[in-house]
């Protein structure tokens, strides 16, 4: 990409001349005085929704067995429906996201979190429950694959606000979610009257259709297409306006040929080499952080009040602090490590802290003693902490920036479908795992590290720097070049001249 000259003030202006121009100046960033950072934040407010919408049942699927007076394996299902529901909603997600655009995509999850989280918390029975957590997971599917991909498509490759560090700012905004939702409990803990334990449910779980409101509200201020998406499927004049708005940039439009509409990819470059082989590994990571965090964070309240034997009040306030002081933190320091260390490296350390952390619950079990007690708060501190810099960020980094922009939607989707898979099966076994195992059930979910930390030493594929945008070795897994499309091209070149 070259530049031209403003005639009035000499700043250099970019040339378009195809869509990797377009990706070249979102990698150098903005100029200024443009809005791709509130894009961002907007894009993050939909993966902190989907945080708060998975985390709101963690603490409250207790009150929802008694309210509705239901068998342990009913309970599974109403915990386990939402996380099901993103099974479906991603790959429906990431193959819209590519095919219509990200902008479409992201407004209607909104519109879904709105209605079914109203609906979810006026939920007259267990089957209303169900089907409303089932949408919200179909909306939280819907919207990680968008979310993730305007985080890419908005920043720069490298150095603060990269690509990198913006996807790895989803653990952080997660935990920041989580944590609110504790409070919020807390809060409502307090005022809810006794005699209705039902009102504390039904309020967190409505309460998650006020961030989609406003998300809403803002949409036409700020929220765009991606430019980067815009100008893969043809319509370079259009990115050029987004980027003006965007990223304070005038570019200069000088079309060499009239461009060639892709066609639609879906799954299918996912099978093809290279991108299956790195595909195993990325999606590995995330079905194990994936099962190993729903059996811990989002079963931590039933598994912190058995253990330890703790109240409600004790058991919201160690989530909190667990939360904030480990997870939380350990989500910003990920964000910063994205910036300038191997993606490979700070996950390997992350699922060596995990190991040992979850080996020292497994060993510890229930315990007997103050040592003991500390001894299992520490180990959920350190996987925490570990999920927090480690897998928990990395996952979506390596999800976000393995796949080009035609297929990062669905790659993403897939990589969400199948963590969704883990997830599900998770929270609707735990109730009955640790019935039948207590504590004992910390030995399976040990495996997740270990699968992790195995596969890393098997595939030694690394996104840090990596800009997949720019790897011609990806263009022919998208759409293999044939003599007809040299010949469209060259006919196209010779018509416009």
């Amino acid at each position: 990409m070259t530049s031209a000259q403003n005639a009035t003030s000499g700043t250099p202006r970019p040339i378009i001349r195809h869509a990797d121009d377009v990706s070249a100046i979102v990698n150098a960033g903005p100029q200024g005085g443009g809005h791709a950072n509130i894009i961002v934040a907007l894009a993050l407010g939909g993966v902190f929704l989907d945080a708060y919408d998975l985390t709101t049942l963690s603490y409250g699927i207790g009150d929802v067995q008694k309210h509705f007076g239901l068998t342990t394996s009913a309970t599974g299902m109403v915990a386990a429906a939402m996380s099901a529901g993103t099974i479906v909603g991603s790959i429906a997600g990431g193959w819209l996201t590519d095919r219509i655009g990200r902008y479409a995509v992201f407004m209607a999850d909104m519109i879904c979190f709105v209605i079914a989280a109203l609906v979810a918390g006026m939920a007259p029975t267990a089957t209303i429950l169900i089907l409303a957590r089932f949408a919200m997971g179909f909306g939280v599917g819907m919207d990680l694959p968008v979310a993730m991909a305007f985080l890419s498509e908005f920043s720069k490759l490298n150095g603060k606000g990269s690509k990198a560090s913006r996807a790895a700012a989803w653990c952080p905004t997660w935990y920041a979610a989580s944590s609110l939702c504790f409070f919020l409990v807390f809060a409502l803990d307090a005022v809810v009257p006794a005699a209705h334990p039902d009102w504390l449910w039904r309020a967190s779980l409505a309460f998650g259709a006020l961030p989609a409101l406003l998300i809403i509200l803002v949409r036409n201020r700020y929220m765009s297409e991606s430019p980067i998406w815009i100008a893969r499927n043809g319509d370079l004049e259009k990115a050029a306006e987004i980027l003006r708005a965007s990223h304070g940039i005038d570019p200069v439009l000088q079309i060499e040929a009239p461009p060639i509409r892709p066609q639609p990819h879906g799954i299918a470059p996912l099978f093809r080499q290279p991108l299956l082989k790195r595909g195993i590994l990325v999606n590995t990571i995330s079905i194990v952080s994936a099962y190993s965090y729903a059996a811990i964070a989002f079963g931590a309240p039933s598994l912190l009040a058995g253990m330890l034997h703790l109240d409600r009040k004790q058991v919201l306030i160690t989530s909190i602090v667990l939360n904030l002081v480990f997870a939380f933190t350990g989500g910003l320091i990920g964000v910063r490590l994205a910036r300038y260390v191997s993606s490979r490296k700070v996950n390997i350390v992350g699922y060596i802290l995990q190991a040992v952390s979850i080996g020292t619950l497994a060993i510890v079990g229930t315990p007997h003693s103050t040592t003991g007690v500390i001894a299992v708060l520490g180990g959920f501190a350190g996987y925490l902490f570990g999920q927090g810099f480690g897998p928990g960020c990395q996952q979506m980094i390596y999800a976000t920036l393995t796949y080009p922009t035609e297929i990062r939607g669905v790659g993403i989707g897939m990589n969400r479908l199948i963590s969704g898979l883990g997830a599900t099966m998770a929270m609707w076994a735990l109730p009955s795992l640790y019935a039948n195992f207590g504590t004992n059930l910390f030995w399976l979910i040990l495996s997740a590290p270990l699968i992790g930390l195995t596969l890393h030493q098997v595939i030694r594929w690394d996104v840090f720097n990596y800009d997949p945008d720019g790897d011609d070795t990806l263009k022919g897994v998208l759409r293999p070049v044939t003599r007809q499309d040299t010949s469209l091209q060259h006919s196209a070149l010779f018509n416009q001249g």
